[in-house]
Parts: structure tokens; sequence; C-alpha cells
């Protein structure tokens, strides 16, 4: 009897240390098992203007059903997909309207944002419409806030976003050059102005890509993906100035958002 006594303890002490192995196993594994929905942020390049097929609910962000997002949350699955990036969003948009989607489940997150708090739309009508001297004094203004103001407001965006969604992979896309130097183009800007605009990109790019390392998040480099394809190149994948549909001038094709954006996104996610 004494001995039958000892083996049920001893089974019984089995039994609860294998039951506490296993809940903590359980539990470490859980907040990583949720961590598998997708969010898109940022701006227009990331809503997919230029690419047509915009959604209808959202008339004034053009979020576009060939946006990259859109595409890799097709091709993938993911346990949920929320899309909040918008047409002409700066850093401050994002934090204050686009944020709301990400938590501890959120395991992805894209985003493109930097060219609107630059001023990109004004400095491109600036050179389309003011000259060559108006041209370079908007775009040498816009490099002056990237050096100025806009590492500070991406510090407060990648912060808020780490904050909200601590188990997520964050992915951060670039821009690609405007231009192809030297190529089919017969008129509109110069080859020095558009030198300058592409130069303003780099700088751009650079500025995000140093701050996007700094919060241990991922840099997606989309000019060489965009190589040969700028406007003014036989094949481009950017809207040149359309008169009828001005927003989306300066912007990806369907193309460019496919074989582009998502092609490196894909990459890196």
């Amino acid at each position: 009897m004494r001995q039958s006594r000892i083996t049920a303890c001893i089974s019984s002490l089995l039994l609860a240390a294998a039951c506490t192995v296993t809940g903590a196993t359980t539990a470490q594994a859980a907040p990583e098992a949720r961590a598998t929905g997708y969010v898109a942020l940022g701006d227009s390049y990331s809503a997919g203007v230029g690419a047509g097929s915009y959604l209808g609910s959202s008339v004034e962000c053009l979020r576009s059903s060939q946006s990259y997002p859109a595409l890799w949350a097709a091709a993938h699955a993911p346990s949920s997909f929320t899309f909040t990036a918008c047409n002409g969003a700066r850093t401050s948009d994002v934090m204050a309207g686009q944020l709301g989607a990400l938590s501890t489940r959120t395991g992805l997150v894209s985003i493109t944002v930097g060219g609107s708090d630059s001023g990109f739309s004004d400095v491109m009508m600036t050179c389309v419409l003011r000259g060559h001297s108006a041209c370079l004094s908007a775009v040498a203004k816009a490099r002056s806030y990237m050096d100025a103001a806009l590492p500070g407001n991406l510090d407060r965006l990648y912060t808020a976003i780490r904050r909200k969604a601590p188990a997520a992979r964050v992915v951060v896309l670039g821009y690609p050059h405007l231009y192809k130097l030297h190529g089919t183009c017969s008129a509109g800007l110069s080859d020095s102005e558009r030198s300058a605009i592409n130069n303003a990109v780099d700088h751009l790019n650079g500025v995000i890509a140093k701050r996007v390392a700094d919060h241990g998040f991922t840099f997606g480099d989309v000019r060489s993906a965009f190589s040969g394809h700028e406007i003014c190149s036989s094949s481009p994948w950017m809207r040149s100035v359309n008169w009828l549909a001005v927003t989306e001038s300066y912007h990806p094709t369907a193309l460019g958002q496919s074989r582009g954006y998502l092609r490196v996104f894909t990459g890196a996610a």
C-alpha cells in the first residue's frame, strides 16, 4: 500500500511538471502566433495613386486594388489586412489617423512616408510651371526640410509604430528616381532640372534609411527596381504630368506597383 502511494505521488508530480512546461511553452508561443496581421500605412505611393482601380471606400485617399499592399495581401492571405495608406499623407497624418489598426497581433507593417512632408508635389508643380531658377530653389528648400525637420518627424512616427505593434516586422520603402536622364522626352524639364530632382530623391531616401536603421526596421530601396522605367525611358512605370488627372502625376503606374514596389516589398517582408 505504501509503495502504491509513493508511485501515485511521483506520477502526480511528473504530470504537474509536464503541465507547467507545456503551459509555459504555449504562453511563450501565443504572442508570436497572434502576430500575423498586416497593416499598410503611408502616403500616395503606398495607397497606389496612379495605378487606377481605386477602391470605392477610399475616394479621398485613392487606395488602389493594384497597389503593392493590396497585391501582397491577395497573394499571401495574412490573418488580417488593414489598408490605411492615404494620398498626400504626411508623417503627422499617419500618426493622427492611421495607427489605430496596429496592435500586438500585427506581424507586418509597410509604409512609405516623407515625400509629402518634404513638399515634393509643390516642387514638381514649381518646376513645371515657373522655370529653371524657381525649380532649383524649390528643390533646395525641400532638401533643407529633409535635413532640419524630417528626421525628428520620422523618429516620432517610427517610435509610435513600434510601441503599438511590438511584434511586427516593419518595412519602410523608399522612392524611385522620377526621370531617366538623356532619355526619350523631347520637351518639358531640362536634364539639369531632372537631375536635381533625382538627387533630391536620393537625399530623401538617405534620410529615411538612416532613421529606419536606427529604429531596427527594414528599408526597401526601390530605385534599382525602377531603373530603366523612369519618366523619359522607353518603358516608363512612372506617370509624367497629367493635367486631366493632376493627382496621378509623378506616381507609379500599375506596373510600377506590381513590378517595382511589390517585388521589393516581397523580398523584404
